[in-house]
């Protein structure tokens, strides 16, 4: 049985190591021992504790598996990448980092590495959308409306972190890009401000974040292209004072003798307020717009958690969108050599297909609509 090993055991890295037990000989890494100790305990996982940022550790650790999963925080997920790769090690990361990997392409290539990257749900699907539409026909404009969010709003963030909470706090300081009519535009995130409904979930507020990542780079042709983020309404204005205040500044200042960086505060005190309690349900929203020269297509995606499995909707859309990948690897039906955005995925039509069924397997749908062109 082939052998994989998932780099991190948090909410999204369980979910990928439980999912491809059934399938694959999984052994999953962390720091964290009780979120091992649960995998190995209920779901007999192999495990093993690491910490992931000595490079000559995690090269040996990596060494007898034949896939890595890199599902470790924004902060230390290019360098962890980087480190993988120069190890020769195939791999499919999730981990949303600042840099761009696109700058790891060739030395992927100089190792005979596939590097299937931004695997998630967004970036990740949605890229795959846009991928196998553009390779159809050219696309002029994309847009992608993304958010996971509680299913009961409490005061006074309403607001639980789905996924890694220093990475939601990297989406509300990182200048967001997008490109309007051909030029990349560069603004802070949670700007542009805009009230959307959503059958489902009610009215939303949306909000630039940088998002668009890789399509900047392998789709230029196309002249408008936008990633938002989705909350209730009223969190940006919480997040606004917070980031204009300083609470997320990272450069260190004495309080009272003690030299400490106001995020490290922060997190402290909201972290807790932002964890998702166990048995607490989330859902993911999601809205992807293509636009050709004939006809607009919209992709909607309304997710919740799995009550049986008590599994979080932003895990099993993160995750298995990410299982679908190294799925379609294992199986040798995609195999470029280099950095792999998940658009290149979506551009060939049986890799596309087979990542929608994937995901219907697991009660995952997208409701697809097509208009003509206006």
């Amino acid at each position: 049985m082939s052998k994989i090993i998932v780099l991190g055991a948090g909410l999204i890295g369980r979910t990928i190591a439980i999912d491809l037990h059934k399938r694959f000989d999984v052994t999953c890494a962390d720091i964290h021992l009780p979120s091992l100790n649960e995998l190995s305990e209920k779901h007999n996982i192999k495990t093993t504790q690491s910490n992931f940022s000595d490079k000559e550790t995690l090269k040996k650790l990596i060494t007898p598996y034949e896939l890595v999963v890199c599902a470790v925080p924004g902060f230390m997920g290019f360098e962890t990448l980087k480190t993988i790769i120069e190890a020769g090690k195939n791999v499919v990361d999730i981990s949303f980092f600042p840099e761009n990997a696109l700058e790891l392409d060739a030395l992927a290539k100089k190792n005979n590495v596939t590097a299937i990257v931004d695997c998630g749900v967004a970036p990740g699907l949605c890229n795959i959308l846009a991928g196998h539409h553009n390779a159809q026909e050219s696309l002029h404009f994309y847009e992608c409306l993304v958010g996971g969010l509680p299913k009961v709003r409490e005061w006074p963030y309403e607001y639980k972190a789905v996924f890694s909470p220093i990475d939601v706090i990297e989406e509300y300081t990182r200048p967001a890009r997008y490109i309007e009519n051909s030029k990349l535009i560069i603004r802070e995130a949670l700007s542009d401000a805009e009230y959307i409904h959503f059958d489902n979930v009610g009215t939303l507020e949306s909000f630039n974040t940088d998002g668009l990542r890789s399509l900047a780079d392998t789709m230029p042709h196309v002249p408008n292209m936008k990633e938002k983020t989705l909350r209730f309404p009223g969190h940006i204005a919480l997040m606004k004072v917070l980031r204009e205040t300083g609470f997320f500044g990272k450069e260190k200042i004495y309080l009272n003798g003690i030299q400490m960086a106001p995020i490290d505060f922060t997190s402290k005190l909201l972290f807790p307020k932002w964890k998702l309690n166990k048995g607490e349900a989330d859902f993911t929203i999601m809205r992807v717009t293509l636009k050709n020269k004939k006809e607009e297509i919209c992709y909607t995606l309304y997710d919740e958690m799995e009550k049986e499995t008590q599994t979080t909707s932003m895990a099993r859309t993160t995750g298995y969108t990410c299982t679908a990948a190294v799925g379609l690897f294992m199986e040798k039906l995609f195999s470029r050599k280099g950095i792999c955005p998940p658009e290149y995925l979506g551009e060939d039509n049986d890799s596309f297909q087979y990542v929608i069924k994937y995901l219907e397997e697991r009660n995952i749908h997208l409701k697809k609509e097509i208009t003509n062109a206006k």
